[in-house]
């Protein structure tokens, strides 16, 4: 028999009593080095000013601890969270399809729209849609799409390579 045992990771520091280190540096609520002493010290330190020892850095030798308000530090966290999530760029992937048939200026409409994607600093899915016979000229569905891409004026690469799926042609361009 087989027993897998996952330990989950626990994003909360340790806090009080929960630090088991033998030597502790200690660093008190106004951000002052008060040096490296035991636990059982820094805890009296930190109960004589009402607030907690909360283990910031316990990867650090030896283990830094902080003495202030936990409820305090674990909204500063969640805050600091946010603000990083908050910072990051999602770059969406917009599509734009057409068909063989489809006339020069809806493919300069296309290709306008194509653009404006690219200049909001989206990727670009662009699909060439084929249907029953057109399949069987891959070659000239080829061209198409690349006449399409030449349609663009923004400089731009090729991020997926014109790749056949069952709806017909696909690349993906991205504006450099």
């Amino acid at each position: 028999m087989l027993l897998l045992v996952f330990k989950t990771i626990d994003k909360k520091p340790k806090i009080n009593e929960q630090i088991r280190a033998a030597e502790i540096r200690v660093i008190d609520e106004n951000g002052q080095n008060l040096g490296v002493m035991p636990p059982a010290n820094a805890l009296q330190l930190a109960k004589e000013r009402n607030l907690d020892l909360i283990e910031i850095a316990p990867q650090a030798q030896p283990p830094v601890c902080r003495i202030m308000d936990f409820g305090k530090y674990l909204y500063k966290k969640e805050k600091e969270e946010r603000v990083a999530r908050a910072r990051q760029k999602t770059i969406e992937i917009k599509g734009v399809r057409f068909g063989l048939k489809t006339s020069a200026h809806d493919m300069e409409m296309k290709a306008g729209q194509a653009e404006k994607f690219l200049n909001k600093g989206n990727k670009v899915k662009i699909e060439l849609v084929l249907r029953g016979r057109e399949k069987a000229n891959l070659d000239f569905a080829k061209e198409r799409l690349r006449g399409f891409l030449r349609l663009i004026q923004v400089n731009f690469r090729v991020e997926e390579e014109v790749k056949k799926n069952p709806r017909g042609l696909i690349t993906v361009i991205i504006k450099t």
